[in-house]
């Protein structure tokens, strides 16, 4: 596979608990696969606060570390897809995620996220140039 790289180790990041790779980098694109809310340096599924903003937050700072390891950054984002295990949590949700886009907003879509996975509030996937 020619020009592709897969980012499956990301410094001081827990390990992903499926296999899949954090980030895989190809056609001059970074795609992140769906970070939740993971605590740095805690476990695989421990999670970073218990509100919707807490994880949002969370999630938005782990999608920015799994970039930087990929060799890209936040501000190269160009979509978001967010994924809510309970719908009613976008307000919260929004409120929390405009903290981080006040002026170059990447297109974003939000959907329902199918499987429940215990404390997960929030996934968020990105994709940015390299």
């Amino acid at each position: 596979m020619a020009d592709i790289r897969f980012v499956a180790d990301v410094p001081g990041y827990p390990p992903s608990h499926s296999p899949y790779s954090h980030a895989v980098v190809a056609g001059g694109f970074v795609f992140v696969s769906g970070q939740v809310a993971v605590r740095p340096g805690g476990g695989a599924l421990e999670m970073a606060g218990d509100t919707i903003q807490d994880q949002t937050r969370q999630a938005l700072r782990n999608v920015e570390t799994v970039l930087k390891a990929a060799g890209s950054s936040f501000d190269k984002i160009v979509k978001i897809t967010v994924l809510l295990t309970h719908p009613q949590d976008f307000a919260g949700m929004n409120q929390a995620y405009a903290e981080f886009f006040k002026t170059n907003k990447p297109a974003r879509a939000v959907a329902k996220l199918g499987v429940e996975i215990p404390g997960v509030l929030i996934s968020i996937e990105a994709t940015a140039l390299a």
